[in-house]
């Protein structure tokens, strides 16, 4: 059995799960960062991450230890071939939803056939995107052993140790975060876990098989998603009743056992995307799951929400729908990061577009180019302090936008919405 000072790891994939489990691998193993995005290999080979999600310094310092001691450090490749003298690879590529919301293997499928390529004899494959309990072993263990010619569980061994990265958080972060994880015999387990304890300085679980810890990923945000659910259900009764939900969550917050959570919009690439993974398996086993399925709605009806009490708001100030400007202040899907996936902002700009209205959005944090060829939107990061608009949404409570002078645009007879409940309530015209 492989120990773990004989580890001689590669991650695939150097996204915003990716990258911090690189660095911090990189501390005590020899790793190759790797991922089939050229420009990314060059830019984090330069030492700079536009994900915000490195420390440039330790980025540095493994990149120098990787070219000084073979034993640890950090190297930077978009060719399999520099994959072949590693024997644990953890696979961190996306698993998003389709236009459909069916879970999109695709990304995972193809890492785990190039994988099958390399590996040999002994190697094991640790998976960490989120998928549905038994994908690893029904899908991607399949694509290893058909590209490989090697059989599972004799000639190489699988892992699943379910991300747990919150992107743009500087306090909960890789280290910070107690890990599950699992292996596909109980050695493996036993290794994957050692390897995992090696850096998790908050400690780990061993999962008893690879299904619960697949499981266990997929229920986290399930069940987040159907707290922000109710609340946003909340908030449109509540809206029809006339009274603010923020009271009310006050109000009840006061009770010991009250689980305080906020309406908002529900995007990025974890809670919004990981329920259907399991709804998908859930009917592929011969049961619908009616709450899961019903959170999904709720939250994705929230955008429509938004833009058309906006309207409303905008036409009770007297003001003309069709050609109006509306600025929407924050297309990320959380403050202060520039993670633009699965974000429902777009849905909002959607819907506002649709009834005539002139959609700009304001956003310091992300990159412009990116929000284009992702969304085909155009997007600012600075605006005109003079320009006036008959109406703002603020959906995301990024530090900047706690100075911007919203009193001005108050006086302007502009509406004002804000989904995040951070504005002085006197200003405001609504807030989810």
């Amino acid at each position: 059995m492989m120990e773990l000072k004989d580890c001689r790891l590669a991650v695939i994939g150097l996204g915003y799960v990716g990258l911090p489990l690189a660095l911090e691998f990189a501390k005590k193993y020899s790793v190759v960062g790797f991922d089939i995005n050229k420009e990314r290999i060059n830019e984090l080979a330069s030492g700079k991450d536009h994900t915000l999600e490195a420390d440039e310094h330790l980025l540095h310092e493994v990149i120098q230890l990787g070219q000084m001691n073979n034993a640890k450090g950090l190297q930077f490749s978009s060719d399999k071939d520099s994959l072949r003298n590693c024997n644990v690879y953890i696979v961190t590529v996306p698993t998003p939803i389709d236009r459909f919301n069916n879970p999109d293997l695709i990304p995972l499928v193809k890492a785990s056939k190039m994988l099958g390529e390399v590996i040999t004899k002994g190697s094991i494959v640790i998976y960490e995107s989120t998928v549905f309990p038994g994908c690893t072993e029904e899908v991607c263990v399949p694509a290893l052993e058909q590209a490989s010619g090697l059989i599972f569980n004799r000639d190489f061994y699988c892992g699943y140790s379910p991300e747990r990265i919150n992107p743009g958080d500087k306090v909960n972060t890789l280290t910070k975060i107690k890990k599950v994880t699992s292996g596909s015999t109980e050695n493996i387990s036993i290794l994957v876990d050692s390897l995992y304890s090696s850096i998790i300085e908050a400690g780990t679980h061993r999962a008893p098989n690879i299904k619960v810890a697949e499981a266990s990923k997929a229920i986290e945000n399930a069940q987040r998603d159907l707290n922000i659910s109710f609340v946003n259900e909340l908030a449109i009764i509540f809206d029809k009743i006339g009274i603010d939900t923020n009271d009310v969550l006050d109000a009840a917050g006061t009770k010991w056992n009250f689980l305080k959570y906020k309406p908002g919009l529900v995007g990025g690439h974890c809670i919004s995307v990981d329920p259907y993974y399991l709804v998908q398996k859930a009917i592929e086993v011969g049961y619908y799951p009616e709450v899961i399925s019903s959170g999904r709605r709720v939250n994705n009806s929230i955008a429509s929400f938004i833009a058309n009490k906006t309207v409303k708001l905008m036409i009770e100030k007297g003001h003309t729908i069709k050609g109006a400007t509306v600025l929407i202040m924050g297309i990320t899907f959380k403050e202060n990061c520039p993670d633009i996936r699965n974000t429902k902002v777009v849905d909002i700009y959607k819907e506002l577009v649709e009834f005539g209205i002139n959609v700009e959005i304001y956003d310091p944090w992300v990159d412009i180019n990116e929000v284009k060829e992702e969304y085909n939107i155009y997007a600012e990061n600075e605006i005109d302090p003079n320009k006036k608009y008959e109406a703002l949404i603020v959906t995301v409570a990024h530090d900047q936008f706690y100075h911007f002078d919203f009193k001005k645009h108050k006086a302007d007879n502009t509406v004002i919405f804000d989904v995040k409940a951070f504005i002085d309530r006197e200003i405001v015209d609504a807030r989810l």
